[in-house]
């Protein structure tokens, strides 16, 4: 369904993207930022399926300022490297990756001609965060249990657009008293807690929880239609 393109930020940086395209008229798009692990077959799976409901998908290859074209699985070689690149990533002088997912935004809107939500899974959750909070063109974000969200400074960040997040109860990279802590500071954003580990919504890890990634899914979807239908 997906395939892949060549995006440009503002500064000039080009870096891939991969987009699923609906089989009608896209009723708006959706902006896919991945977990540690880079565009991979889940990360495309998800896009896909975004694109099966209507919605144009575009997911950046968000850590092309440091290494391109990573597709890694979830075995303890990859999390330790995936790990490696989200701290050269974060390292980046500012706008740093930020710049990458204006520049997707940017295209998906002109893309589809419409409105663009934004949804992120892991470190990609805290990237949604923050473009919730800083960048333009964003008319929904949805946040999957995104690690540093939860505490300062992004805790007091302010979202300029409706905020949907999903966190799992017994996540040991998210402690649910920082939930508890970001959900008081956020009183304008929906708050999920599902009682689920870090990654449930990903089929291809060990703490995949179907019922929780189906619910989560169903709140996301309904989210989206509401705040980017015209």
């Amino acid at each position: 369904m997906g395939h892949a393109i060549e995006l440009k930020a503002a500064d000039g940086f080009t870096f891939d993207a991969y987009v699923a395209q609906p089989r009608q008229l896209p009723r708006a798009a959706i902006v896919v930022l991945p977990e540690i692990f880079g565009v991979n077959a889940h990360i495309r799976a998800v896009a896909d399926g975004f694109a099966m409901v209507g919605f144009l998908a575009i997911a950046p290859a968000t850590f092309s300022r440091v290494e391109s074209h990573v597709n890694l699985g979830y075995g303890p070689e990859d999390v330790a490297k995936g790990r490696e690149l989200k701290g050269l990533a974060e390292a980046l002088p500012a706008p740093g990756v930020m710049a990458d997912v204006q520049a997707a935004i940017t295209h998906a809107s002109l893309a589809s001609k419409g409105k663009v939500g934004v949804v992120g899974y892991c470190w990609g959750g805290l990237l949604t965060w923050r473009a919730a909070t800083q960048l333009s063109g964003v008319k929904a974000a949805v946040c999957y249990y995104g690690g540093g969200m939860t505490v300062a400074p992004e805790l007091t960040a302010r979202p300029v657009c409706p905020v949907l997040a999903h966190f799992g109860a017994q996540d040991p990279l998210i402690p649910i008293d920082t939930v508890a802590a970001f959900r008081a500071a956020q009183p304008q954003v929906d708050v999920q807690v599902y009682d689920a580990d870090h990654g449930f919504n990903c089929d291809h890890r060990g703490s995949y929880n179907a019922a929780a990634a189906e619910l989560a899914l169903e709140k996301t979807l309904g989210f989206f239609i509401e705040h980017l239908q015209l």
